[in-house]
């Protein structure tokens, strides 16, 4: 395995003589480029970020776990899934943390434990992406992108706890 990376440049480097392109000068304007992006993605991440931390810290997440554990459980997600499904559009790190937890609590082999693994392995972190990618490239009227997005995201949930459940 440790061959791959200098079999690649190797086959970089022949490739880009064959084209007679010069590597160093398309390496350095690849990096101004990659600098002026993480310029104009740099404020909306780090929104981002901050408003993670808020949300966690002003308390509003627990009080908003608390309010959602009965209508999730009305629809078959188990109640400990809530501060999961509130961190998740948020932060893919923050979620891992809150699913180590729920492991360690709730044992490998638990219903809560598979819902928590189907429900990472099949979402996303919405806001974090959103603010990337429509940030990059440039785009202003989201057009209900962010709401639908989350809305699916609670239904693939749903399935999620459903198909763990026939299983």
């Amino acid at each position: 395995m440790s061959y791959l990376l200098p079999a690649f440049v190797a086959v970089v480097l022949i490739y880009s003589a064959a084209k007679k392109v010069n590597v160093y000068d398309s390496f350095v304007e690849g990096g101004k480029k990659a600098l002026k992006l993480a310029y104009v993605v740099f404020p909306f991440v780090s929104s981002v970020l901050i408003m993670i931390a808020l949300f966690r810290e002003s308390g509003l997440s627990e009080m908003l776990t608390a309010a959602l554990e009965k209508p999730l459980s009305a629809v078959g997600i188990p109640p400990s899934m809530a501060e999961l499904l509130l961190l998740r559009p948020f932060s893919g790190s923050g979620t891992l943390a809150y699913f180590e937890t729920l492991l360690k609590k709730c044992g490998g082999n638990s219903f809560e434990a598979k819902c928590a693994a189907v429900i990472m392995g099949s979402s996303e972190t919405i806001l974090y992406v959103a603010a990337v990618y429509f940030s990059g490239t440039g785009v202003k009227k989201l057009r209900g992108a962010i709401a639908i997005s989350l809305f699916c995201s609670l239904l693939g949930a749903v399935c999620a706890c459903l198909l763990c459940r026939l299983g």
